[in-house]
């Protein structure tokens, strides 16, 4: 964590593995079965291959993620569609997250920073409602910038109108911490929700549990 006296304004938060997390894992581990895969290999699949990288930095579209998939596993239109559907049928709104994040307004200004395609924030949107739970949203395939490159956290600090040192940055990924950390920005690494809450608290001066 970044060491500075200034107060913090402003606080930003990753969506997938933080705002929503995969807690049944059922749907994909069917289709690892089906096709012979280990287990976590099709979420390797679908978000590593480069159609999702071209997908979630304007240089290319979500249909390709699952043409790939498609045609890597052998699958029909009707089996893709299927596999698609089970693919994000575990995934969940971290309630609890997003109540705290709800009571941080408008004391401080919150922000969302998230690598994505079109098809996520859709979901995003449609399925978890997080249009609006935060004053700005910014995903990598509107900007063409994925983290960690350092011009994502550059790109959002400007949108929320602070600077590094007066933001904080919730994440899962450590190397995403560590370059929101290198522009100078507090940082959170999530690993749990009670701890990240806890941690955000100790970081906004709250020191007895709950929030101010």
């Amino acid at each position: 964590m970044v060491t500075t006296t200034v107060s913090p304004r402003a606080v930003i938060f990753d969506i997938g593995g933080v705002l929503v997390r995969t807690e049944d894992w059922s749907g994909r581990r069917k289709w690892e079965n089906h096709l012979g895969l280990p287990e976590r290999a099709l979420s390797t699949l679908v978000f590593e291959c480069a159609a999702a990288i071209q997908a979630s930095t304007e240089r290319g579209h979500d249909e390709a993620i699952w043409q790939f998939v498609g045609e890597k596993c052998g699958l029909d239109l009707r089996d893709l569609s299927n596999l698609r559907a089970d693919f994000w049928s575990g995934d969940r709104l971290n309630r609890d997250l997003a109540d705290y994040v709800c009571q941080l307004r408008p004391q401080y200004t919150t922000g969302i920073l998230s690598n994505a395609w079109p098809e996520m924030r859709d979901l995003n949107v449609g399925r978890f409602g997080l249009k609006g739970l935060v004053d700005e949203t910014v995903y990598s395939f509107e900007t063409g910038i994925l983290k960690p490159d350092p011009r994502s956290y550059l790109y959002v600090l400007g949108r929320l109108k602070v600077q590094a040192n007066e933001a904080i940055f919730v994440d899962d990924a450590e190397r995403n911490i560590l370059a929101a950390q290198g522009v100078g920005m507090r940082t959170v690494l999530f690993q749990n929700t009670t701890q990240a809450i806890t941690d955000l608290n100790y970081l906004l001066g709250v020191r007895h549990g709950g929030f101010l």
